[in-house]
């Protein structure tokens, strides 16, 4: 299917996917917009051509793509994704920072879904299992989820939507993941068809 196949045949707003690895929550924005009447997901693509992710994609029968750190520095990620005319991209388990370039060409379109509650445990490195532990270490009472948007630094983006939840004294990396991610597969859906679903993306409104 080629993204011209995609365009020629649907006004719905397009989603593009950024994943690394598993892709659990590229699983639950497959799901939720399969067969919605206005959202589209339009193509999911990927730095790790091992990543379960791309199965998850071809399961659904949207379009992938595997690219490297010379493909992206270049600018052939960027023609290649400006090709689906994405209303939002998300960086849904997506472990590389973006080229200012790519940020620049795509507007207040692009989020990104942390298992934390940024500012803290935000950064370089930061990311799954770092995270949590960090989160444990610092004796938190809470973390969470934030969904924000996307510039040329990490998790530094303006964010759009937050949901806490507590920390156990008896938490480990795994029970503390769990909990996280539960929250990750419930909101990011619904903030996304929200932002799609408004009129204009628009950094200074969240989402909820």
């Amino acid at each position: 299917m080629t993204a011209q196949a995609v365009l020629g045949t649907s006004s719905k707003k397009n989603i593009v996917i950024f994943a690394s690895g598993s892709g659990s929550n590229a699983q639950r924005l497959l799901e939720q917009f399969e067969h919605h009447p206005h959202i589209q997901v339009v193509a999911l693509f990927s730095n790790n051509p091992e990543a379960f992710a791309l199965q998850r994609a071809h399961n659904y029968g949207v379009p992938t793509a595997v690219f490297d750190r010379a493909g992206l520095k270049a600018g052939d990620v960027q023609a290649q994704v400006q090709a689906y005319n994405p209303d939002l991209i998300v960086l849904a388990g997506f472990l590389w920072l973006l080229p200012a370039s790519f940020v620049q060409a795509f507007p207040n379109k692009i989020i990104n879904i942390h298992p934390s509650l940024l500012p803290k445990f935000g950064g370089k490195g930061m990311h799954g299992q770092h995270v949590h532990q960090a989160v444990i270490n610092a004796q938190e009472a809470e973390t969470g989820i934030t969904i924000h948007y996307v510039n040329e630094h990490y998790d530094e983006g303006a964010p759009i939507y937050q949901e806490r939840c507590p920390v156990q004294a008896d938490d480990t990396c795994e029970t503390l993941s769990a909990r996280v991610l539960i929250l990750e597969h419930k909101h990011l859906p619904r903030v996304v068809e929200e932002l799609l679903s408004s009129d204009q993306n628009n950094p200074e409104t969240p989402a909820a």
